[in-house]
């Protein structure tokens, strides 16, 4: 079972200790960067780092589920990652299609609802099946939304919702004075999604990399050096407690 988890990780155990259980995010965003980073300097197939990198997100999201984590948005694949090379995007979406059915049961299980934040119609139709299924399998959960953007892109997604917009205005269903901030983020792909507390990115980039461009206007950003297939559950740790140390102002001034 999940909650033993812990009990297995010394290390974690006591970071997590450590955990102001009253001031953690209610929605983590992670960039996972450096799959292919990690298999090269192996000497490894970039398939390899792929692979390796699924497995870290079974242990990411096994551990937000027992952190009581409401929301972790991943970064599985970017409206620009089309543009690698063929045999890459195949394997990156057989590497879902087979998390989806080897996961599925455990995730549902444990209560965890899974979501997606991208265009789902150019994706291949087997990883749109399992997807779906997921989805339906899932739907009535009330643990921890994993939410997965797959083709997704963070002004794909703003230019969607401007379409959107204009459409409603056109119609007379809206009038321009009546859009606001709200109403805009009503009309993103994250609707009725908190906007992420703590964004995490690893390999050491800095940068964002079209990713929920909107919603991350006041999120505190953590980077991290280590690869993603490397993240475990005491690297988000160190990451929640870094996220502790922030006074989060949203604009205003320092209350002390």
């Amino acid at each position: 079972m999940w909650h033993r988890f812990w009990d297995k990780k010394e290390k974690s155990k006591t970071l997590v200790d450590q955990l102001d259980k009253n001031n953690l995010p209610r929605h983590i965003a992670i960039i996972m960067d450096g799959n292919g980073r990690w298999a090269q300097k192996r000497g490894l197939p970039r398939a390899v780092g792929h692979k390796a990198g699924v497995e870290a997100l079974r242990d990411i999201v096994k551990a937000c589920s027992n952190l009581g984590i409401k929301v972790l948005t991943v970064y599985a694949f970017s409206t620009e990652n089309w543009s690698r090379p063929k045999d890459e995007v195949n394997i990156l979406m057989n590497l879902l299609i087979d998390y989806l059915r080897r996961e599925l049961d455990e995730l549902h299980q444990n209560k965890v609802c899974i979501q997606m934040i991208g265009n789902m119609e150019q994706l291949p139709s087997e990883a749109q099946k399992e997807l779906k299924r997921s989805f339906k399998k899932t739907e009535n959960n009330r643990g921890l939304i994993l939410n997965l953007a797959i083709n997704y892109g963070g002004r794909a997604e703003i230019t969607s919702a401007v379409r959107r917009l204009c459409e409603e205005v056109m119609k007379k269903e809206l009038t321009p004075e009546e859009i606001t901030g709200e109403v805009i983020s009503q009309h993103l792909f994250t609707s009725g999604l908190p906007d992420p507390d703590l964004l995490i990115r690893t390999s050491g980039e800095l940068r964002v990399s079209n990713f929920l461009l909107w919603q991350i206007a006041y999120t505190e950003i953590v980077v991290t050096e280590c690869l993603w297939p490397d993240f475990n559950p005491d690297q988000l740790i160190e990451a929640l407690l870094e996220f502790q140390k922030r006074e989060r102002r949203f604009g205003g001034l320092n209350k002390r």
